[in-house]
């Protein structure tokens, strides 16, 4: 019986451990390592590193879009230089992500349209990056899930899967005006997110009107001291982007006019 080819064998045997990468570079891998007089060990090494590159991309990609992130809300179309000089701190050292580690949370506060739903996507994106698990979602969507799920008797089996994620994204939690039951399942997550996984928070509204959001002194004060406990607070007290755009192309558009 003749034996089988040695690079078939091999192909076949990294089918089965499932290493794509190496089973698709391991033949022109040993040619360069002959080329170059390569050692076993790095011939080795480079096709490992090859594999674990391409998983790391593959998860990557994979946690973006189950992330549920705008794509064109990253770091590169952010401009930092407008934040106050705390803030661009911050979010320096928050980029390392060791805040998910403490389970710590990032509550952004600011008027419309001073960037802070862009500037938490951008940090989710460099978090994804790094092989963390970010969910994002505005608030209003979250409840009615959440309401959902408490209907069908699977609000548990929810928090679960929310628990799954290294942050949840909460965007917008001031333009939702919750009714009890709203608020209830809203302050249910919160709790059970407490010291054991990460929140990141946009509102335009600062704590001391946050009684609007909850309906109840108690409980507001509850869901306050559960955010603040381990908490990063971005105060990002600029003007609005979007009117500054609009400043600036009304602008142009005059001295377009007045040298025409």
């Amino acid at each position: 019986m003749k034996a089988q080819d040695p690079n078939s064998l091999l192909t076949d045997h990294l089918r089965a451990l499932h290493l794509p990468s190496i089973r698709e570079g391991f033949e022109e891998s040993a040619r360069k390592a002959e080329q170059e007089s390569l050692s076993y060990e790095r011939y080795l090494l480079d096709l490992v590193e090859a594999e674990v590159e391409m998983r790391r991309n593959n998860r990557v990609r994979r946690f973006l879009k189950e992330s549920k992130l705008p794509l064109e809300k990253n770091l590169g179309t952010f401009e930092l230089d407008r934040l106050p000089r705390k803030a661009k701190q911050q979010i320096k050292t928050l980029m390392e992500g060791c805040f998910l580690d403490r389970c710590e949370n990032v509550l952004a506060f600011g008027n419309p349209g001073s960037g802070k739903t862009h500037l938490l996507c951008a940090l989710a994106h460099e978090l994804i990056h790094q092989g963390r698990r970010v969910l994002m979602t505005p608030c209003n969507l979250l409840v009615q899930q959440l309401l959902i799920a408490k209907r069908d008797l699977k609000l548990a089996r929810l928090l679960k899967r929310l628990g799954k994620f290294d942050a949840v994204l909460i965007d917008d939690i001031g333009y939702v005006q919750q009714s009890r039951e709203e608020m209830e399942v809203l302050f249910t997550l919160l709790a059970d997110r407490y010291e054991r996984g990460s929140v990141m928070i946009s509102s335009n509204l600062p704590f001391s009107k946050w009684e609007a959001i909850f309906k109840d002194a108690m409980t507001t004060a509850a869901a306050i001291d559960r955010l603040v406990h381990h908490s990063v607070i971005l105060e990002l007290n600029i003007p609005s982007y979007r009117v500054d755009k609009a400043k600036q192309r009304k602008k142009g558009e005059v001295s377009q006019k007045e040298t025409a």
